[in-house]
């Protein structure tokens, strides 16, 4: 399968606005060319099979192996159906917000949420947990939905200082607040397992706004998860 020769402008960019013209790009935005969502995930799959069964020809490995003649296509539905699913706004989850009936004003923290992502460096895995912790403003959300936004801006290749303001800025958009903290711990192994190989060391990332910025009241947030 070849790629169009000509394709539309007309695309959706990582934060699922659409007919963005020539180039998906902001301070925040994943770098995407402008003819990303030109190709169905289907279509996607085809091709990155077709290439990475040219990859593994390359090194020598003999595809007509049992063990090794699905493995184009098994990457290929992992890449897009899973490891990088966040790459595509269809995925991102939908919001749902809840009147603060019971009238709580204190934080609110989701602790250890996983966190599996992809170093765009070196496309090996980075590893951790992220912590964050709002204020509501009038309205509250599901739990889960905090888990499913960490999720969604992690299954795509990322640099872990855009990752946490991804999810630092969603969080505010969607539960209409400032008043939102971030904080990932990650193991990068593009670190531990190649180049210097440490496997001891940790990266750490934080985000702070709104009331978060007294540092009290971070100290709190902070004293919730580390004890």
């Amino acid at each position: 399968m070849k790629l169009p020769a000509t394709l539309s402008n007309s695309v959706i960019n990582g934060n699922g606005n659409q007919s963005v013209p020539s180039r998906l790009s902001s301070a925040l935005s994943s770098p995407m060319h402008p003819n990303a969502f030109v190709l169905s995930d289907d279509e996607k799959v085809v091709l990155i099979a077709e290439k990475f069964a040219e990859i593994m020809e390359i090194m020598g490995l003999d595809l007509k192996d049992d063990s090794l003649s699905g493995t184009p296509e098994r990457v290929a539905k992992m890449y897009i159906h899973e490891t990088f699913q966040g790459l595509n706004p269809l995925n991102k989850p939908d919001i749902t917000l809840f009147e603060n009936n019971y009238a709580y004003g204190e934080m609110l923290v989701e602790r250890n949420i996983t966190v599996h992502s992809t170093c765009e460096h070196h496309f090996v895995p980075i590893l951790g947990v992220c912590h964050v912790a709002y204020f509501a403003k009038g309205k509250v959300v599901g739990l889960s939905k905090l888990n499913r936004i960490v999720k969604f801006y992690s299954k795509r290749p990322q640099v872990q200082e855009r990752l946490t303001e991804q999810i630092a800025a969603e969080l505010k958009r969607s539960l209409q607040t400032e008043d939102v903290a971030v904080y990932l711990d990650a193991e990068h192994l593009c670190v531990k397992t190649r180049g210097v190989e440490d496997c001891s060391s940790s990266t750490v990332t934080s985000h702070y706004s709104g009331r978060f910025k007294d540092p009290d009241v971070r100290n709190e947030f902070l004293t919730a998860f580390k004890g």
